[in-house]
C-alpha cells in the first residue's frame, strides 16, 4: 500500500505534537521544501507558426520580468514533449538579473509546438554545444591578446588600433561580423569556406597555416561607407560619422545559442539633438543574418539617419524599393593598395529594413541605402546579412543571392506567434 501525503497534512500533524526537537526539525524540513517549491516556475509556451512554409533555426525570446517568476532566475529547462530544446538566459543590462530567455525551434507549416519551460533560482551545470562564438581583447605585441567584455572611451578618443580586430567580432557556423570601434562604427564581414566556428582560432586574421586548413578570411574592405549595414547618421547627402560624449562598446551575451553585442553613444549632438543610442547586434545559431536593434533613450524627433551596404565595385545591385537592398560583387577586401597574400573576394550584402523606418532610398553612390527615421518613437529594428563565394554551402551568382534576399524578406515578415500559458 502507499501513501500520498502533501506538507498540508504533515502540518497538520504536526501540530498536535508537542514543539520537541523532532517538529522544529520537521518544521525546518517542510518550509525548506515549501521554499524549493517556489523557486521554480513551470510554464506551457506554445508557438505557431501560421506561415505557409516552415521555419529554421526560428528565435524564440521571452521577456523574464513578463512572466513574473517571483524570484532571480538562474536557469532554465525546456522540453518539446520528450526531447529538450537548448536555451539560454542573458543578463541584458548588466545588472545581475537575468532579462530574457532564448531558444531555437524548427516549426512546419502551420503547425503549433507546445513546449513545457521550467524556470529556476538554481543555477544550472549543463553546457549546450556552442553554435555561436563572440570575442573582444585588446592589441598585444606579445600576441597574448587580453580578453575584456566592454570598453568606454571618449568619443574622439582614437583606440581603434588599441583593440585585436578593431572591436568586437562574433560569429555563426555560417559567417563571421565584427564592429569597429571608431566614429565609423562599422559593420565588416568575414567570410566561411566550410561551416563551423574559427575566429577563437583566427582572430580574424587567419595565418598561412590556417589558410591552408580551409580557414575563412575577411573578404570586405569598407572604408568609410555603411560596410555590412550599418546605421550612420546622415549629412549633405551622405553617411556621417558618430561622434558622442562616450562610445561604449561591449558583448552582452557570448552564446550557446545567439551572441549579443551593444554599441552605446552617449550625448550625440546631432541635428539640434542629443541623443544616447544604443545599437545593438543579435546573431543566432544557425544564422547568416544579423537583428539590429537600435533605441534611444528619448523619443526621437525627426531625426533622420541612414542604413545600408557598400556599393561594392562593379557589382551587381537589387531594391524592391520598399526597405530591402543589397550587392553581389568583387573587390580586394583590405583595398586595391594592399593585395600582398590576398585574393579578390566576392561578396552578397543586403539590409532589410521595415517599411514604415524607411524615408527614401538613396541614389546609388559608394552605398546603396536608405534614409530612416521612427520620429515619436524611442528606436528602430532592421537586418543585415551576408554570403561570400567562398563558400562552399553557400550561394555562387547574384540571381542566387537575390533569391535568397527576396526570401529572407518573406520570413522576416512572417515571425512564429508566442504565446505563454502561465
Amino acid at each position: 500500500m502507499s501513501y500520498i501525503c502533501s506538507p498540508y497534512m504533515i502540518i497538520y500533524n504536526l501540530r498536535n505534537m508537542k514543539k520537541t526537537g523532532i517538529y522544529a526539525a520537521s518544521m525546518l524540513f517542510i518550509t525548506a521544501a515549501m521554499g524549493l517549491q517556489a523557486q521554480e516556475k513551470v510554464l506551457t509556451v506554445e508557438v505557431s507558426n501560421t506561415w505557409k512554409e516552415a521555419k529554421n533555426y526560428e528565435p524564440v525570446v521571452l521577456n523574464l520580468d513578463e512572466l513574473n517568476p517571483g524570484f532571480k532566475v538562474k536557469s532554465a529547462f525546456i522540453m518539446d514533449g520528450a526531447t529538450e530544446i537548448p536555451s539560454q538566459i542573458d543578463d541584458l543590462n548588466g545588472d545581475g538579473h537575468a532579462d530574457e530567455l532564448a531558444f531555437l525551434i524548427d516549426v512546419e507549416a502551420k503547425e503549433k509546438r507546445t513546449l513545457t519551460v521550467t524556470l529556476s533560482a538554481k543555477e544550472s551545470d549543463k553546457r549546450y554545444p556552442p553554435q555561436v562564438h563572440a570575442q573582444m581583447m585588446l592589441s598585444d605585441k606579445k600576441k597574448k591578446y587580453p580578453r575584456i567584455q566592454s570598453l568606454t572611451v571618449p568619443g574622439e578618443s582614437d583606440v581603434y588600433n588599441c583593440l585585436h580586430h578593431h572591436g568586437p567580432a562574433f560569429e555563426s557556423e555560417l559567417v563571421g561580423y565584427r564592429i569597429y570601434f571608431d566614429k565609423r562604427q562599422t559593420v565588416d564581414t568575414y567570410g566561411k569556406s566550410r561551416k563551423g566556428l574559427e575566429l577563437a582560432e583566427t582572430l580574424f586574421y587567419p595565418t598561412d597555416e590556417h589558410k591552408a586548413k580551409g580557414y575563412g578570411d575577411d573578404v570586405l574592405w569598407v572604408g568609410s561607407t555603411c560596410g555590412g549595414g550599418t546605421l550612420k547618421g546622415w549629412d549633405n547627402d551622405k553617411p556621417a560619422p558618430i561622434i558622442p560624449t562616450l562610445r561604449t562598446e561591449c558583448i552582452r551575451a557570448y552564446g550557446p545559442l545567439r551572441t549579443v553585442v551593444d554599441v552605446i553613444d552617449t550625448d550625440w549632438n546631432y541635428q539640434g539633438s542629443t541623443l544616447t543610442m544604443t545599437t545593438r547586434y543579435i546573431l543566432y545559431g544557425g544564422h547568416r543574418d544579423v537583428r539590429v536593434e537600435v533605441s534611444f533613450k528619448e523619443a526621437l524627433k525627426d531625426e533622420t539617419f541612414c542604413a545600408g551596404v557598400i556599393n561594392v565595385k562593379d557589382s551587381e545591385n537589387y531594391s524592391d524599393h520598399k526597405g530591402l537592398i543589397g550587392c553581389w560583387g568583387s573587390d580586394w577586401p583590405a583595398g586595391a593598395n594592399d593585395t600582398i597574400g590576398r585574393k579578390i573576394e566576392t561578396v552578397g550584402l543586403a539590409v532589410c529594413i521595415p517599411n514604415q523606418y524607411v524615408k527614401e532610398e538613396q541614389p546609388v553612390t559608394d552605398n546603396l541605402a536608405y534614409t530612416v527615421g521612427a520620429k515619436g518613437k524611442k528606436g528602430l529594428t532592421y537586418y543585415l546579412s551576408f554570403a561570400s563565394l567562398r563558400e562552399s554551402f553557400g550561394f555562387k551568382n547574384a540571381q542566387e543571392w537575390f533569391a535568397y534576399m527576396k526570401q529572407w524578406k518573406k520570413e522576416l515578415e512572417h515571425p512564429c506567434k508566442v504565446e505563454v500559458k502561465k
